[in-house]
């Protein structure tokens, strides 16, 4: 069984991202393989990086960063539900990213983005860049949704069309062939 830790990225009022978190932690609780481990960014709330030492040290003084460092180190997936704030990443997300260093290696990151009209595309793609930096391996396969409101009902369920339910079962099916070669990298000798 891999630990899949599914990070809710959006931290503002009235966000929509949790509908499309639950939606996609639904779909891979399908697969007995993942054990889920649910993120919400605006529950964690990480003050903005303050630690004294480099992340690479794992010096951690604060003890916010050493909870997260402990639920991002036994993880062995990730799953990142994102939207786009100013064709960027959201800034809670890049905070946690930057926290730590060691704890994000060799790991796949599947994304599930949303938006307008580009879905979170942009969004996405600085991910993947920033992610690289860290080691992990972002998965290409993505479930990208654009206009993702008209999805969500009016009691905040999101059902996707076939193209979204199509991208999931792609980038699960990509995850699964990393997440296993990724673990065996991670162990010691």
């Amino acid at each position: 069984m891999y630990k899949l830790m599914i990070i809710t990225a959006s931290t503002r009022d009235g966000r929509k991202g949790p509908a499309l978190t639950r939606w996609i932690e639904a779909e891979a609780r399908k697969d007995s393989d993942w054990e889920i481990v649910p993120a919400d960014l605006k529950e964690i709330a990480l003050p903005m990086m303050e630690e004294p030492e480099h992340p690479r040290f794992r010096k951690y003084k604060y003890e916010h960063t050493k909870q997260w460092s402990a639920l991002v180190d036994a993880a062995d997936a990730f799953i990142t539900v994102l939207p786009e704030y100013n064709f960027a990443i959201p800034p809670a997300l890049l905070n946690a990213l930057d926290y730590l260093s060691q704890e994000w290696a060799y790991k796949p990151m599947g994304f599930v983005s949303y938006g307008g009209v580009s879905a979170g595309t942009r969004s996405l793609n600085m991910t993947r860049q920033i992610v690289s930096a860290l080691k992990i391996v972002p998965i290409t396969d993505a479930v990208n949704v654009p206009f993702f409101t008209q999805f969500i009902d009016a009691e905040g369920v999101f059902a996707p069309n076939e193209q979204g339910q199509q991208g999931a079962n792609m980038m699960f099916a990509e995850m699964k062939k990393w997440v296993g070669p990724l673990k065996a990298m991670r162990k010691p000798g």
